[in-house]
């Protein structure tokens, strides 16, 4: 999610002070003062950061409220900040949308991943508050190894043995990602096949179990945690919106099959690409796709053509995909000289771009993914650039803004480009250091520089203008006549992006 800045009007001050009451209440605020002291004391404390205009936060008060009153009677405190009073502080922390929910251990602070109603809350900090790692004996055992779809387990020969302490430490960051399990039982470690201390990982998929290979009284925490990542993630499964974030969270790149799944060649597919995801496993993700659910992400990574099985290549952290030629049957050999060509860098990626535009009708220049590189990169000039999507309610509102700002400098446009693309019709190209990641992104670049300053303040005309005042290379002169700016609260009050007006 994204927000216009911590520097609120003065009006939204004064309604935070006139929303402000005597009523006694169990969530305690937090200051700048008082904020570490607190969340490094305690053991376990669920942080709201908000901002008193945000309608979320809004909605989201009461039921915080009825679950502050609820858990304060079984000693876990929940906490807020107030963004527009403790500005600094909310920045200090990251906070990038209202409202953001914390959970801190002695002032190690994880997301909250849980519900929005009273009772999720006050369920999911109860169980936050349970031991990280439970204990596995003879007796349960099994019955555990096949709670969840990974599950790890340590055997030792008391709590206090290597790698116990490593092993609760990755429990602990882990907690809602997988199940954590130690067992002192010998007749435990017996009936596991395994001779302690171990630490084994048992899974629904692929190999069943698997323990860990390297020597155990030298791991880390992080050891335990890059390996459980590795093996938490099947060798060749079906990709779906529950299920994404596991490989939206993975550094390595994604492959897609897209199928059909009604057709009669889903299960001989798979049978026959799946050695080649064996074998590639530790560099790259594989997965198959509902082609006919997610068709638009099928043409969102470049497969121009409904035609099924479809193979590409995506590199989630530059963006970049590298679709396999449709002209050609989805088949090992096929598919194991794309991969190797790819992990080589041989293969150039497939930009998306709009056609340039015959001409340009707007003080606003249309950008697409094609001219990117030349209008962008121009060293003569300072360009400024509205990342886009045609759909995004922020992006209409801010529309006439942008427009009134390109008209205000266009007696300069030979010094400055003010542009706009649409960055979910049009690819960035390799050269650029960063991603879209919400609408609208407005970034600047300085004449004869390649670095970009992301916008962060409000999106009124008086605010976007003083901003290129105050960071052009170049001379910005206006003819005498240029028309005075009238005041234009644009976007101030607006903050945080809705969940739809994401990518």
């Amino acid at each position: 999610m994204r927000f216009n800045a911590f520097v609120a009007p003065s009006i939204l001050a004064l309604a935070s002070l006139v929303l402000a009451d005597d009523t006694p209440s169990d969530v305690i605020r937090l200051t700048a003062s008082t904020f570490l002291p607190l969340v490094e004391a305690e053991p376990l404390i669920l942080v709201e950061f908000f901002a008193p205009w945000c309608g979320h936060c809004k909605a989201l008060a009461p039921q915080y409220e009825e679950a502050a009153t609820i858990l304060k009677g079984k000693n876990i405190k929940i906490a807020n900040v107030d963004c527009v009073d403790d500005a600094e502080l909310c920045q200090a922390n990251g906070i990038q949308g209202y409202p953001t929910l914390r959970v801190y251990r002695y002032g190690q602070a994880t997301d909250y991943q849980g519900p929005r109603k009273a009772d999720g809350i006050i369920a999911y900090m109860a169980k936050q508050a349970l031991p990280a790692v439970a204990e596995v004996t003879a007796a349960n055992l099994e019955e555990f190894q096949e709670a969840d779809k990974v599950v790890a387990i340590a055997y030792v020969s008391s709590p206090t043995d290597v790698p116990a302490a490593a092993f609760s430490a990755t429990a602990e960051k882990h907690r809602d990602d997988w199940l954590f399990g130690l067992s002192t039982d010998p007749a435990a470690a017996k009936a596991a096949k395994v001779t302690p201390p171990a630490v084994v990982v048992y899974r629904a998929f692929d190999e069943p179990s698997v323990t860990y290979p390297f020597p155990i009284a030298d791991a880390q925490p992080s050891d335990f945690e890059d390996w459980i990542k590795e093996l938490s993630i099947p060798v060749l499964d079906q990709v779906t919106s529950e299920n994404y974030a596991l490989y939206g969270h993975s550094p390595k790149p994604l492959a897609y099959i897209f199928m059909d799944p009604t057709a009669d060649y889903v299960d001989s597919t798979l049978e026959a690409i799946r050695p080649v995801a064996a074998k590639y496993h530790s560099k790259l993700n594989f997965v198959w796709i509902d082609a006919v659910k997610y068709g638009d992400h099928a043409k969102a990574l470049n497969l121009n053509e409904v035609k099924w099985p479809a193979f590409v290549v995506q590199d989630l952290g530059k963006q970049l995909k590298y679709p396999f030629d449709q002209v050609n049957a989805v088949e090992p050999v096929g598919i194991e000289a794309h991969v190797v060509a790819f992990l080589d860098g041989q293969l150039e990626p497939s930009l998306k771009s709009q056609p340039i535009p015959a001409e340009q009708l707007e003080n606003v220049y249309d950008l697409v993914g094609k001219e990117f590189e030349r209008i962008v990169f121009d060293d003569s000039k300072d360009v400024f650039v509205e990342f886009y999507a045609s759909w995004c309610g922020h992006c209409k509102r801010l529309k006439p803004i942008w427009e009134s700002l390109a008209d205000h400098f266009a007696p300069v446009n030979e010094s400055l480009t003010i542009a706009k693309f649409e960055a979910q019709e049009n690819d960035l190209p390799p050269t650029v250091p960063f991603q879209i990641s919400g609408f609208p992104t407005l970034k600047f670049k300085k004449a004869g520089q390649r670095e970009f300053i992301e916008y962060e303040g409000d999106r009124s005309l008086e605010s976007l203008i003083a901003f290129i005042e105050s960071n052009a290379v170049n001379k910005l002169v206006l003819p005498p006549s240029q028309p005075p700016v009238q005041a234009d609260a644009g976007d101030a009050a607006q903050g945080v992006l809705d969940p739809h007006d994401e990518l």
